[in-house]
Formats: C-alpha cells, sequence, structure tokens
C-alpha cells in the first residue's frame, strides 16, 4: 500500500464527462449522477483501508447530501487484474452490504480516474451545480481509524455550503488514502 495525498483544491475547474457501468452493466453518465445543487464524485475501491475505515460514515454523509439536492458517484478505477479483489462482483457486495445510496460505477480504461486527476482512494470531487469544483478535501479526521465523535463532518459541511451558495471553503484538507492501483 502506498500511501497518497490529494492535491489542493482547483477551484471552478469543470468536471469531466464520463460512462461508466455499474456492477450490473447499467451504464452511468455524468449528467446522470448529476445533483441539482451539486455533485460528489468520489473515487474508492473495497481493498483500501482508508476507505474501509469511513464507508459506513460516507454512505451516511451521501444520505444527508441528496436531502440537500447533491447527488453522488463512486468509481472505482484500480488494476483488477493485480488487485481482484476489486472487482465487479465484489463492488456489487460491497454496494448491497452498506446499502450505497449513489451508484458505485467501473472504470475499467482508468481513463475517467486520468480525467480527474484522482491520486488515491478516498478522493473526493466536490462540484456545485455548474459542476465547477469547490471541494478537494477529506471526508473527516478518522484516516484510518474510527473518527472522533467530536469530530467535524468536513466534506458534508462543505458539500452543504456549496449547495446553499454555490462555493466551498477555501480552508480544506487534503484526504489521504491508498494510491490508485495503475495498470502497467
Amino acid at each position: 500500500m502506498v500511501r497518497m495525498t490529494t492535491p489542493i483544491c482547483d477551484f471552478g475547474w469543470r468536471a469531466p464527462a464520463f460512462s461508466l457501468p455499474d456492477p450490473d452493466g447499467r451504464v452511468w453518465t455524468l449528467e446522470q449522477c448529476r445533483g441539482e445543487r451539486g455533485t460528489l464524485v468520489m473515487f474508492i475501491c473495497n481493498h483500501c483501508p482508508y476507505v474501509q475505515a469511513v464507508i459506513d460514515r460516507l454512505v451516511a454523509d451521501a444520505r444527508r447530501l441528496r436531502d440537500s439536492g447533491v447527488n453522488s458517484a463512486a468509481i472505482m478505477s484500480n488494476d483488477i487484474v493485480a488487485f481482484p479483489q476489486d472487482g465487479p462482483e465484489h463492488m456489487a457486495r460491497l454496494a448491497a452490504e452498506h446499502d450505497f445510496p449513489f451508484p458505485y460505477l467501473f472504470d475499467e480504461t482508468q481513463a475517467t480516474a486520468r480525467a480527474y486527476g484522482a491520486v488515491c482512494t478516498p478522493d473526493f470531487f466536490g462540484f456545485n451545480s455548474r459542476l465547477e469544483l469547490q471541494y478537494r478535501g477529506r471526508l473527516d479526521e478518522g484516516g484510518r481509524e474510527p473518527a472522533p465523535a467530536a469530530a467535524r463532518r468536513e466534506l458534508l459541511e462543505a458539500m452543504q455550503t456549496v449547495a446553499v451558495s454555490g462555493r466551498g471553503p477555501t480552508e480544506q484538507i487534503a484526504s489521504v488514502g491508498c494510491s490508485i492501483k495503475w495498470r502497467e
């Protein structure tokens, strides 16, 4: 596992379009995933201990964001030859176990991860209603450990602000996680 940190937010950067299948073969586009007041695009995978540590909080926050008009989509871009535990059948199982309120999409070619500049799992891209980047920070201070009970819900708070004002916070703390597993 290689630990990576995301770059700072490039405010206003436009969300690249995508067209990706979920594990059942249904194809989803960015437009279908887009929320009326904002869109959260997340790069996650099944085996990453950072993702495993935050998955329940992430799902709960995505539900709350949906109530604020912010839709979410999760994308898995790892090389499944090297990491078969991240393959579509395992993606479907993870999504069902945690009752994902968002599509979990397979980026087999890794073109979407490259277009977004994703570097790790989890990597969060929070866009306003015009699909302009407003958040590229962490979920919360938990990392690979459970977050303290009083931990701020940084991603949730940032995206709720984006839903209301169209702008993200100027101060953001980078997300940390396992590197994307690129194909050779």
